[in-house]
This record gives C-alpha cells, sequence and structure tokens, in this order.
C-alpha cells in the first residue's frame, strides 16, 4: 500500500511517500514553489511525489474539526482548505486524519530504533495540545500526559523572537543566535517571570509580549535573547525530567519545533541515555509522521536525502580544487535533503581556517554578519575536535570546539558548533570529499551552510542551480 503523508495549512508545507515501511519520497513544497514557508502543496510536488507511485490513501498531519474548534473558541474563521482537496490526481483519494501531536510522535518514534522510548514533543500549538509525552513499546504509542493551549513552550519563545524584531515561527533560530552575544543574567529575573514553571505562564503569548516596558534596542537585543535560552533550556530540562520521571525510560524520542533548538538539545543527554531526534521535528516532518501513524508500525529510516534527485556525478575532485584555490564553493547534487538543514547535497562549502570565511559566506547569503556556521567533521575525528560523546549526523547539537583557533570560522562567540558528523554510510561522496580535504589540509572539518539566500528556499532542481550559477557563483569566486 502506497500512502501519501501531508501537512497543509500551516508553515512549512510537505509531502511524504511509504510505501510497505519503505520511506520513497519527503520533501517541502516550498522548494518547488520558491515560496519561503509555503503554507499550501502544489502542482510540482505533487508531480515529484507520483514518479514513486499513485497512493491508495492520504494521511492527514492534523484533525481539521478540533483545529476549527479552537480557531472558533477564539473568535477567528475556519482554516484555510488544502490544496490537494481540489487537486485533480488527489482529491478522490480517501483520507485518514491524525491528531497534531500524535502525528509528531509518530514521525519520531517510528523512523527510530528504540523498541521502547520515551517521547515529548513540544511545539507551538496543535489543534489544543501545546505540550504531550507519550510512551513508545513496540508498535504501540500511548499519551501519558498533555499541557493544552494556551500555555506554550513554542509560543513563549516565538513571542519573544517576535518582541527582538524578527519573524515568529520563521525565524527563532536567529534569536538563538544572538543569545551567544549576550548576558542571560541581565533580564533573567524578568524573563522568567513570563514562565515561571511548565504550568504557569504570565499570559497568552499567541499575542506576543505587550507589556516589556524596556527600551529593545540593537544593545540589549542580545541580553534579551540570552536570557529567554536560559528560561527556555530550564524550562525544557523541567519537563523533561518530569517525563523521565513519568516514563522510566531512558530512551528519548524528542520531536515538536522545539527540537530545533540545538543549544537546549545538548543538554538532553544529562538525563537519558540515548536521544533520537527526527532531522525534521517540525511541521513539515509531521507529513511522514502522519503516513507512519497510519502505517502504525517502524518505517525504514535510512537516510535524510528524500527530495529531488538532480542525477549527475558528485563532483568530489572539482569541490577540492575550489576549496584549495577560492576556500569556498557551492555542491547541488542527488536527493534533496527533508529538513531545514542541508547536508552535503545542497550546501554552500568553506575552509573553516580562514577567519574571513564566515563574513564572507554571510554576504553572500544576505545575512546578519553575527550568523554562526556548522562544521561538518569526519566522524572518527569528531571527539577530538569537539566536546561530545555522542553522533551528531543531522545538526541537532551545538557543543564546545576544542581547537576554535584552528577552525575560527565555524565557532560561534560563546565557543559552541552546531556540529554535523559524517561516516561513509550516511553519505559516501561527502565523506570522500572530507577525507580528501583532512589529507590535503590536515583538518578534518569543513563549514557547510544550505545553498541559498536568506529568505529564500533551498535550491532543489537544475532550474534553480542554473539561476544561482548566473546571479552568485561571481560572489563566490
Amino acid at each position: 500500500m502506497i500512502i501519501y503523508g501531508i501537512n497543509e495549512t500551516t508553515h512549512d508545507s510537505a509531502l511524504s511517500v511509504i510505501k510497505n515501511g519503505e520511506i520513497l519520497f519527503a520533501s517541502h513544497s516550498e522548494r518547488y514553489s520558491k515560496v519561503k514557508n509555503d503554507w499550501f502543496l502544489n502542482q510540482e510536488i505533487i508531480n515529484n511525489a507520483f514518479e514513486y507511485g499513485v497512493p491508495d490513501v492520504i494521511a492527514y498531519y492534523e484533525n481539521p474539526f478540533l483545529k476549527n474548534l479552537r480557531l472558533f473558541f477564539r473568535g477567528g474563521k475556519g482554516g484555510d482548505v488544502p490544496y490537494f482537496k481540489t487537486n485533480s490526481l488527489l482529491k478522490n483519494i480517501p483520507v485518514k486524519y491524525f491528531k497534531h501531536h500524535y502525528s509528531h510522535a509518530s514521525a519520531g518514534y517510528f523512523t527510530s530504533k528504540f523498541k521502547n522510548a520515551t517521547i515529548v514533543v513540544l511545539d507551538s500549538i496543535g489543534e489544543f495540545n501545546t505540550s504531550s509525552i507519550w510512551l513508545g513499546n513496540d508498535n504501540k504509542i500511548k499519551k501519558i500526559y498533555s499541557q493544552n493551549y494556551p500555555i506554550s513552550f513554542g509560543l513563549f519563545y516565538s513571542a519573544f523572537t517576535k518582541l527582538l524584531g524578527l519573524e515568529p515561527n520563521k525565524e527563532e533560530y536567529i534569536m538563538m543566535g544572538m543569545a551567544g552575544y549576550g548576558n542571560p543574567e541581565k533580564y533573567y529575573n524578568k524573563v522568567n517571570s513570563y514562565f515561571p514553571n511548565t504550568k504557569k505562564q504570565k499570559y497568552n503569548f499567541h499575542k506576543g509580549i505587550y507589556d516589556w516596558d524596556e527600551l529593545v534596542d540593537e544593545q540589549n537585543k542580545f541580553d534579551i535573547a540570552a536570557s529567554v535560552q536560559k528560561v527556555y533550556e530550564e524550562r525544557m530540562m523541567e519537563f523533561m525530567l518530569y517525563a523521565y520521571k513519568k516514563t522510566k525510560c531512558k530512551n528519548l524520542v524528542f520531536m515538536g519545533g522545539c527540537a530545533l533548538n540545538c543549544s537546549a538539545n545538548t543538554l538532553l543527554w544529562k538525563i537519558f541515555d540515548n536521544v533520537w531526534i527526527m532531522p525534521n521535528p517540525g511541521d513539515a516532518g509531521s507529513s511522514l509522521g502522519a503516513a507512519c501513524a497510519l502505517y502504525n508500525d517502524f518505517v525504514n529510516w535510512e537516510t535524510p536525502y528524500l527530495g529531488y534527485d538532480i542525477k549527475k556525478t558528485y563532483p568530489i575532485d572539482n569541490i577540492l580544487n575550489n576549496l584549495k584555490t577560492d576556500k569556498i564553493t557551492a555542491v547541488a547534487y542527488g536527493r534533496a535533503e527533508f529538513g531545514p538543514r542541508a547536508l552535503g547535497n545542497r550546501s554552500i562549502l568553506a575552509d573553516p581556517r580562514d577567519p574571513d570565511i564566515k563574513d564572507k559566506v554571510n554576504e553572500i547569503k544576505n545575512r546578519e554578519l553575527f550568523r554562526p556556521f556548522a562544521p561538518i567533521v569526519l566522524e572518527e575525528y569528531s571527539k577530538q575536535w569537539f566536546d561530545m560523546e555522542f553522533d551528531s549526523p543531522y545538526m541537532q547539537y551545538a557543543v564546545k570546539c576544542k581547537k576554535p583557533n584552528l577552525i575560527p570560522s565555524v565557532v560561534h562567540v560563546d565557543g559552541t558548533s552546531r556540529v554535523q558528523t559524517i561516516n561513509k554510510k550516511q553519505n559516501k561522496h561527502l565523506y570522500e570529499l572530507l577525507f580528501k580535504w583532512n589529507e590535503y589540509s590536515g583538518v578534518p572539518v569543513l563549514l557547510n551552510t544550505s545553498l541559498n539566500i536568506k529568505n529564500e528556499p533551498l535550491l532543489n532542481d537544475e532550474i534553480d542551480i542554473n539561476k544561482w550559477i548566473i546571479k552568485y557563483k561571481k560572489n563566490i569566486n
């Protein structure tokens, strides 16, 4: 049976395809429409999905009736109509609906290697749930605790994102980067009063922060960000400890948009022995989660490279030569990554030894100059270069760099790096490139960032690549 998992009418619409436990395809709508955080599917992504089979059934990531009920109680109108409901290829396919947090939990648990797990979902809001704890046993997922709107980890973080002049549900990761430049103690007491414990918040953060009576200027934005990050981390760890006490299971599956906070994620290892965060833990990943929920069993998760396929040879020698001569290059090869982070198939790569490369890449991408970049490191060298006792193949943890003077362009101001580890099984071409780079430079690390410009989706297909070459290649060379 072929199942199409779909999420629409929310930021970052996506479509996934599974057949008999195999993940055949998964991608974001924005990669095809070129509209950042596109809320709806489009004909292009559906056409790509149909290359992997015609669906027998559609699994939808949330319950529209419950969502509309919440919107009604808030005095709003009903939700938008999903594109697939009117699409000629999909509108007559039977549809099964699953609750929002169950789709998140299914996406994480059924792609994990655990047969028994504590499952935690933290996001802004589902239909009503905003945080939930589940217990996974074999192919059964049972909810054991939930907390409802308006108390919300995600809305708390997004509200302060908006206070700093950033766009909520889109630029929370920028505030996380800003936190490294600030003093977390300066506004800690005040920020903490907005979220004093996991069951209490000052008011409904859906409306934003509307009673902040101190100046929010460029000088203190970093201090506010640092204080918010600290309070979020404390509340998250309190919730995680509560989850562990409820389940007594040391395997953690963490899902929801909050699972993209790599600075906080590193703390999870203080409680749990094993942690799995599916590389696309937000709403887009729930397209796969809904399909898994319908399949109701573990799927064969092997790789995040599940999207559009650029069928060409991985140009290892050309990339290496560009890095030697220009210190920076771009690569677009094979299937696109499913998730918000480029993992080597749609990436800009650069020499991390050059302290000026960080500013140059930020200028190419039209990003703020304070924004950090991630290192990709050969797995067998990761513990020599970074303070980590675990692998991090999907850039999900920020850890201290042990040799910051040797790779300054991938070390944040607070001394941490959001590490991506790589081995031959994950991506043999990328591994071979890193291996050859290490032989040349003596450094098993490259700067790796997404092949895009700020506020634009990752480059996806051959048309995107040709446009990039014409418009931006001169900036790289």
